[in-house]
């Protein structure tokens, strides 16, 4: 039993350690150990921190960790920290101070909820991601160090032998004919999920919000330029097979490539901690028929959270065409061009907030009233001053109340950018589709404090009942 981020406690899937080989396998390997000699693990990285060594038959290393962690919020947010790479370059130090405790309560609680370490736990996942490197790629070994967040190609060496009780050459020569991913282009990867997983209306989604020239859907394929040690990259996912999508990853560099995959996962929603909000939520007299209906659905996240936040000013009180129209606007003018991509159906990089916060930038003649234009300026010069955590190191209220601090933003853009950004109870209760879905199903109109009212019932699930409201009313 865990206790996730959203504050409640649900049963995960664990490997399964053998005592007697010192090996752990994933729950659906075929191997029948006899019970009395298994230990059962949240995770494999806990499995590993105890002594244990992956299986070589089912390799649990290439399955998706499960969604949301164990502990307290506070856990929480510090491995979402970790997973995004805070600790290739700092010390435990820095992590209890981004999240406001000591390095010695946090490595507590580490141990105490998770069986490891901070370290312990991002030693392990590079290490990994590096495995998975060396099986599906034929990236020379340095390149799958750096690419995995290692800070040498020593520490790499020493951690796959303490992981896998090999050195990388060994790993990689073992790995099997189907493992290895050929394209005409760009390094392909696996990105594997759980199921249920609806990639329909996951990239459906963003098709209807892509923003033109900087993100495109073509045949189910969905790409976007991105920024990598500010030079410009493309990213392409697709349909990859039942229990993966494939990432096909245009980059002029390798180094720090798990983190590029992390944000993709986050981008398509691989890692949604859904199952306790479907379990929460199936019952409920209005969203349950929803849920049940499309238990794949998944809401996306944001590559970049600035673009998110400045499309959401823009949409406000604006219709999907409207917004996605004034936004290629401002990326035509006010875009880095990226010559070479028309094919794709790209053409630039989203402007930075440096960029847009400058009192010399002409936000004029772009369909933005002078007020919204403003808002825009604002929340720029909020987010290149780091006024504005997008880390999810602070709770929602924080985020909430740092972004409707800026002038010309309401809680609607506030908590349409957390929900977008993985907050599990955000819920724009002024949106009009959220009301119009909600009044349609209950049989009678509903204010917005009505549809506040009605949502606390969704707690703290809040986020996804919206999704179900969202795929309703474009139904």
């Amino acid at each position: 039993m865990i206790r996730d981020l959203s504050g409640h406690t649900r049963v995960v899937p664990s490997v399964s350690a053998v005592v007697t080989t010192g090996i752990y396998c994933h729950p659906h390997c075929s191997a029948r150990p006899h019970p009395r000699n298994v230990r059962t693990y949240d995770s494999s990285a806990a499995a590993e921190a105890a002594g244990f060594r992956a299986c070589m038959r089912c390799r649990p290393y290439r399955a998706v960790d499960p969604p949301g962690w164990a502990g307290p919020e506070l856990v929480c947010r510090a491995v979402q920290l970790i997973v995004d790479g805070l600790l290739d370059d700092a010390a435990e130090a820095d992590l209890g101070r981004r999240v406001a405790v000591s390095p010695r309560h946090l490595r507590r609680l580490f141990v105490e909820h998770l069986g490891v370490t901070p370290d312990e736990l991002a030693r392990s996942r590079r290490a990994h991601f590096a495995r998975r490197l060396l099986d599906d790629t034929d990236l020379s070994v340095t390149d799958v160090a750096f690419a995995s967040g290692f800070g040498s190609v020593r520490q790499f060496n020493r951690a796959m032998a303490s992981t896998f009780r090999s050195t990388p050459n060994e790993l990689r020569s073992r790995r099997r004919s189907s493992d290895r991913l050929v394209a005409d282009g760009g390094l392909v990867l696996r990105l594997p999920h759980r199921s249920p997983y609806d990639w329909p209306s996951v990239v459906g989604y963003l098709r209807n919000r892509a923003i033109a020239g900087v993100e495109h859907v073509d045949d189910g394929i969905y790409r976007r330029t991105i920024v990598v040690d500010g030079l410009p990259a493309v990213i392409e996912v697709g349909p990859g097979g039942p229990d993966h999508l494939l990432l096909t990853a245009h980059l002029p560099r390798w180094e720090g490539l798990i983190h590029l995959v992390q944000r993709i996962r986050r981008v398509v929603a691989l890692d949604s901690p859904i199952d306790d909000a479907h379990a929460r939520l199936s019952t409920d007299p209005l969203v349950g028929p929803l849920v049940t209906a499309r238990p794949g659905a998944r809401l996306p996240g944001a590559w970049d959270p600035f673009e998110v936040g400045v499309r959401a000013i823009i949409g406000q009180q604006v219709s999907v065409a409207g917004a996605n129209t004034i936004t290629a606007r401002l990326v035509t003018r006010h875009g880095q061009p990226v010559p070479g991509l028309a094919a794709m159906g790209l053409t630039h990089l989203f402007p930075d907030a440096e960029v847009l916060a400058d009192d010399d930038t002409d936000l004029a003649g772009l369909g933005l009233t002078t007020a919204r234009a403003g808002a825009i300026r604002s929340f720029a010069a909020a987010v290149a001053a780091d006024e504005i955590r997008f880390d999810r190191s602070e709770a929602l209220e924080a985020l909430v109340a740092a972004v409707t601090s800026v002038p010309g933003l309401g809680p609607w853009t506030a908590h349409y950018l957390a929900l977008r950004l993985g907050e599990p109870d955000a819920f724009p209760a002024t949106d009009l589709a959220l009301r119009r879905s909600a009044a349609r199903l209950s049989g009678s109109p509903l204010t917005h404090r009505q549809l506040e009212q009605l949502s606390e019932a969704w707690r703290p699930h809040r986020a996804t009942a919206a999704l179900h409201l969202w795929l309703a009313d474009r139904d």
